[in-house]
C-alpha cells in the first residue's frame, strides 16, 4: 500500500465517506419510492357511480377527475362546455345529476361512497383536479397530483401544467 506523508491512501474517513455516500443514495432511492407510493387507486367494481340512474363503467384509458361543488355558479355549465383531449369525470360533492356533455360525464354517489373518495384521495378543497390512467380492467391509478382550481375557466391551463 502507498502511502503519502505517513498516511495511508484507504483510511478510515475515506471508508466512512464512502459509506455515508452509499446510505444517502438509499435514502433518496427510498424517499422517492414513498413518494411514488402517495398516489392512489380507484376501483370502478367496488366504488359504485352513477351517470344518471346508470352504474358508470370507465372505458377510456385515461382520465381526467374533478372534484367541485354544483353549489358554486356556473360550475357544471363550465365543466359541460369543457373541450380537452381528455374525457373529464365531474363529480359533484352535492349529488346532483347533470346532462352528459361530448367531453364530460357527471358523476354522483351516496354518501359513503363520496366520503370515502374525499378520505382517498385527501381532497381539503373544491374544485379539484387530477389524472387517472387505467391499470387493469375497472382499476385506476392516480397519475398525478392533486390540485385545487382557483378558477373553471382556467381549466385547460391547469391541465396543461399538470
Amino acid at each position: 500500500m502507498a502511502k503519502r506523508g505517513g498516511k495511508s491512501l484507504f483510511s478510515l474517513s475515506t471508508l466512512l465517506a464512502s459509506f455515508f455516500g452509499s446510505a444517502m443514495i438509499a435514502a433518496a432511492f427510498a424517499y422517492f419510492n414513498y413518494k411514488f407510493a402517495e398516489y392512489k387507486f380507484i376501483d370502478f367494481n367496488k366504488w359504485i357511480f352513477y351517470e344518471k340512474k346508470a352504474i358508470f363503467k370507465p372505458s377510456a384509458e385515461k382520465y381526467i377527475v374533478v372534484f367541485y361543488s354544483s353549489r358554486a355558479t356556473n360550475t357544471a355549465e363550465m365543466l359541460a362546455n369543457t373541450n380537452l383531449n381528455l374525457p373529464i369525470l365531474a363529480i359533484d360533492y352535492y349529488n346532483k345529476s347533470f346532462k352528459n356533455s361530448k367531453n364530460t360525464t357527471f358523476l354522483r354517489s351516496g354518501t359513503k361512497n363520496s366520503l370515502s373518495f374525499i378520505q382517498r384521495f385527501n381532497i381539503y378543497e373544491s374544485p379539484c383536479i387530477f389524472f387517472i390512467k387505467k391499470s387493469k380492467d375497472t382499476l385506476y391509478k392516480q397519475d398525478s397530483m392533486i390540485r385545487k382550481l382557483d378558477n373553471l375557466k382556467e381549466l385547460s391551463k391547469t391541465v396543461d401544467s399538470l
